[in-house]
C-alpha cells in the first residue's frame, strides 16, 4: 500500500437502500472523480461543496444519477483529498459506480486503509481509531457510548497526560545524569515519589475497568441451568421474546447449548440454554450435560431454575451452596419455577444467594412476570455502567496488555527509586513505561501492529 494511490470503495452495507455511498481518497481523488462526471468542473469546486450530475462508465454510458460531495486537503476525514459519490442503493448501482472509478485511476482500498490514513494524517490517534471498529460493531447502547466516548479522545487525552507526567520525570532525572559530576539535583524525590503513585493510581484504575468493557462489548453471559424439565427453554424464550429453543415435555430435549442475544437496560445480554444437569446412559445427552457444566464454569450470571412443584433435591442444595460459597466471579441465582402450578409454595432459602419465584410459561404472555428477574440482571451490572459513566473503559485487549506493562514498568521504577539505585536505572523503567503509552494511541508503534489492527476493519472505512 502507498499513500500516493488514490483509493475508493463503497462505504455502505450491501442490500436495497434509497442511496449509497462511494468513498474516494488521495492525491487524485477530485480528478479521478471529475474524470467520470458529467456535470460542474469538480477540479474548480470549493471544498465542502456538494454537486448533482450524472456519472459515467469509461465507455461513456451513464450509469446513475449522482450527488458529488468533495472534500479537500487537509480539511477531510483522512486528511487527503477526499470525494464521496452518493449513488442510489442496491447492489449494481454501487458497484457500477466503483468500477468507474477504479477505471479512471483510483485502486481498491484495503480493509480500514481509510482510517489508517486519518491515523497517518495526524486526524486521529491509534485508540481513536480502533474506537471506529468498535463504534460500528457496537451491540449495544452501553457499548456504543463507550466506543464514542473513546472516539472523541477523551481516553486518549488521560493517556497523553500520563505520557506527559512521566517524560517530565524522565527529561528531570536524565538531567541529573548528565550533570552528576556537579552533585546537581534537579528532581525532588518527595514530588517523584508522589507522581509515580499517582500515575500507579490511574494505570490500575484503568486497568479495573476491562472487566466492565469486556461485558460492554461482548455482552453479559447469562446461563441458563438447571434439571430436565425445569423450564429452562421455556425461560430463554420469553427472554429474548421469540421461539429460540425447542420447548416439550420430554426431559433431555435440549442436547446442545442454544444461544440468544436481548439488550435490557441499553446492555447486551447473551443468554445460553443448556442441557438438563442430569446423570444419563445415553452418549449424546452426556456430552450436552458436560458441555452444559462447562458452561456454567464461564458464565457471568448463572440462572438456576428448578420445579417448584418437585423441589431442589440435595445435590442440587449442595452445588449451589459451594457455587455461592467458592471466589467464582458466576453470580448465581435461583429460580423457582411453574409458579402457575404452585402458586402457593415459596422458593427455596439458601444462604447468600438471591431467589426468585416466577412462571416462565405465562412470562411468555406477560412480560410483567419477568420485571423481578430483568432488575436482578440489570443489578449485576449496574457497578459496571456506573464505572463507564465516570471514566473512559477499557475494552480493547491490546489496550489491557499494554497498560499491565506500563504499570509493571512504573511499580518497578517506584522500588528503584525506594533502594536508591542510580538515576541511568530508573530512567530505563520510565521509559518502559513511556513506550507501552505511546504503543496505544500509535505515537510509538510499527508497521506490522498497524497491518494488524486495521487489518480487521471493513472495506470502505
Amino acid at each position: 500500500m502507498s499513500q500516493t494511490d488514490t483509493i475508493a470503495a463503497i462505504a455502505t452495507a450491501r442490500g436495497r437502500a434509497a442511496l449509497a455511498v462511494v468513498r474516494t481518497s488521495g492525491p487524485e481523488a477530485v480528478g479521478v472523480v471529475d474524470r467520470c462526471f458529467r456535470g460542474e468542473d469538480l477540479t474548480e469546486v470549493e471544498s465542502h461543496t456538494a454537486h448533482v450530475g450524472v456519472l459515467v462508465n469509461e465507455a461513456g454510458a451513464d450509469i446513475d444519477q449522482v450527488v458529488v460531495t468533495v472534500f479537500r486537503a487537509p480539511n477531510s476525514a483522512t486528511g487527503e483529498n477526499v470525494v464521496e459519490v452518493s449513488c442510489h442503493g442496491g447492489d449494481l448501482a454501487p458497484k457500477l459506480t466503483l468500477q468507474s472509478l477504479l477505471d479512471h485511476g483510483a485502486r481498491m482500498a484495503e480493509p480500514g486503509e481509510f482510517t489508517e490514513r486519518a491515523f497517518l494524517n495526524g486526524k486521529m490517534d491509534l485508540a481513536q481509531a480502533e474506537a471506529v471498529a468498535d463504534l460500528i460493531h457496537a451491540s449495544s447502547t452501553q457499548a456504543h457510548r463507550a466506543s464514542l466516548t473513546h472516539l472523541k479522545g477523551r481516553y486518549s487525552e488521560l493517556l497523553e497526560d500520563l505520557r506527559e507526567e512521566l517524560l517530565n520525570l524522565c527529561s528531570l532525572v536524565e538531567l541529573e545524569i548528565d550533570f552528576s559530576d556537579e552533585d546537581v539535583e534537579f528532581a525532588d524525590r518527595e514530588r517523584l515519589e508522589e507522581l509515580l503513585d499517582e500515575t500507579e493510581e490511574i494505570l490500575q484504575d484503568l486497568l479495573d475497568t476491562y472487566p466492565t468493557g469486556e461485558k460492554l462489548k461482548d455482552g453479559v453471559r447469562v446461563v441458563i441451568g438447571g434439571r430436565p424439565n425445569a423450564g429452562k427453554s421455556t425461560l430463554l424464550n420469553a427472554l429474548v421474546g421469540h421461539d429460540r429453543a425447542i420447548v416439550s415435555e420430554t426431559p433431555g430435549t435440549t442436547r446442545d447449548e442454544i444461544e440468544a442475544e436481548a439488550e435490557i437496560e441499553g446492555v447486551l445480554f447473551r443468554f445460553v440454554d443448556t442441557a438438563g444437569l442430569r446423570e444419563t446412559a445415553d452418549e449424546i445427552e452426556a456430552e450436552g450435560v458436560r458441555r452444559a457444566t462447562a458452561s456454567i464454569e464461564e458464565a457471568d450470571v448463572l440462572l438456576y431454575l428448578y420445579d417448584l412443584t418437585v423441589g431442589l433435591d440435595s445435590e442440587e442444595i449442595d452445588f449451589l451452596q459451594d457455587l455461592a460459597d467458592s471466589e467464582s466471579d458466576v453470580q448465581p441465582v435461583l429460580i423457582g419455577n411453574k409458579a402457575d402450578a404452585a402458586p402457593d409454595l415459596p422458593v427455596a432459602d439458601l444462604d447468600d444467594l438471591t431467589a426468585l419465584k416466577l412462571s416462565a410459561l405465562e412470562a411468555r404472555e406477560n412480560a410483567d412476570e419477568l420485571e423481578g428477574l430483568l432488575d436482578r440482571l440489570t443489578d449485576t451490572v449496574a457497578e459496571h455502567l456506573s464505572r463507564a459513566e465516570a471514566s473512559p473503559v477499557v475494552m480493547n485487549q491490546r489496550h489491557r496488555q499494554h497498560l499491565q506493562d506500563a504499570l509493571d514498568a512504573v511499580r518497578q521504577a517506584r522500588d528503584a527509586l525506594d533502594r536508591g539505585v542510580s538515576g541511568d536505572m530508573l530512567t530505563l523503567d520510565l521509559r518502559a513505561a513511556l513506550q507501552e503509552l505511546g504503543a496505544i494511541t500509535g505515537e510509538i508503534t510499527n508497521e506490522d501492529v498497524l497491518d494488524q489492527i486495521f487489518s480487521r476493519f471493513c472495506i470502505g472505512k
